[in-house]
């Protein structure tokens, strides 16, 4: 069966048409190259080319299998390079969750928009998950990477995953626009204590309910939950309407919405933690692209 090289010296012949050139344009002498391309003419069973002293010129066989070589030859160069596309985790696919309230951080936008452009051959999927589900999710291999907002709480997530803190994110208190406090440059959690608040529940969203609990605590205050909504943005639409008051993360000013105003808490502690999540011992070349783009990209942003 004819080989690779044969293929490559068949294809430099019949373009120069001499085996000269040929040898020269493949730094061979001339006499291995005339007998490998007998040899791959006795394989095939038919002559390829047709030559004597002076000239060389292909023959019908030998042009037909002159477009197939060609063809065959740039399949391998395309499965060359997508191997090492692949090697080099530039291919392939990265399934990556992230929480409701990461979608407004510039670390996911960013991060994304950076590596489409760094792998473009990656086919990336995508999900809206809560924290506590990423864990699980990663641990069973249905996710590679995930963007989170706490740390394990068990110790059996903790060793089996790898989380690289990206940013402690600024909480803010979201009051309607008419509220007495809703002009002030910042706050104590103290100066709202017995206002109402409104939250995601705990089962979906633990980090952040059990956020507004440590700081109202450490004000002597437990906060009085008066309406629930499953996503951020149906929180916001509860603070405008007078309803209570919500505890966000700053990435939320993104979402100007009327009658809605965003004070900063004073509190050191007054922050939601963000970082990237993935199993411990994964090591594909698609994810470690990732991880060294999720890091550039915070690099450039200023948190």
């Amino acid at each position: 069966m004819f080989d690779l090289r044969q293929l490559r010296y068949f294809v430099v012949v019949a373009q120069e048409l001499s085996f000269t050139r040929a040898a020269q344009q493949l730094h061979i002498s001339q006499p291995p190259l005339s007998q490998q391309i007998q040899a791959l003419e006795r394989d095939l069973g038919v002559q390829l080319l047709a030559r004597n002293k002076r000239n060389v010129a292909l023959t019908e066989p030998g042009r037909v299998f002159l477009e197939q070589a060609r063809a065959i030859l740039a399949k391998v160069d395309e499965a060359r390079s997508q191997v090492a596309d692949a090697a080099a985790g530039f291919s392939g696919k990265l399934r990556l969750a992230y929480t409701v309230s990461v979608s407004f951080h510039p670390a996911l936008p960013q991060s994304l928009l950076r590596y489409s452009q760094r792998a473009p051959n990656v086919h990336v999927l995508l999900s809206e998950m809560y924290t506590e589900l990423q864990f699980a999710a990663l641990r069973a291999g249905r996710i590679d990477v995930g963007f989170v907002r706490d740390l394990p709480s068990h110790e059996d997530d903790a060793r089996a995953l790898h989380l690289e803190v990206l940013d402690r994110e600024p909480l803010l208190l979201a009051l309607p626009s008419g509220h007495v406090h809703a002009t002030r440059t910042s706050l104590r959690m103290g100066d709202v204590a017995g206002a109402p608040f409104v939250v995601q529940p705990r089962e979906l969203a633990s980090t952040l309910y059990d956020r507004l609990v440590q700081l109202a605590a450490r004000a002597d205050f437990h906060p009085r939950i008066c309406q629930e909504a499953q996503q951020l943005n149906g929180l916001l639409a509860l603070v405008a309407a007078g309803i209570g008051l919500a505890l966000v993360p700053a990435s939320m000013r993104a979402v100007r919405l009327a009658g809605v105003s965003y004070v900063p808490l004073e509190d050191p502690d007054a922050y939601l933690l963000l970082a990237i999540a993935c199993r411990a011992d994964d090591h594909s070349p698609v994810l470690g692209q990732f991880l060294t783009t999720v890091r550039e990209s915070i690099a450039a942003i200023v948190l």
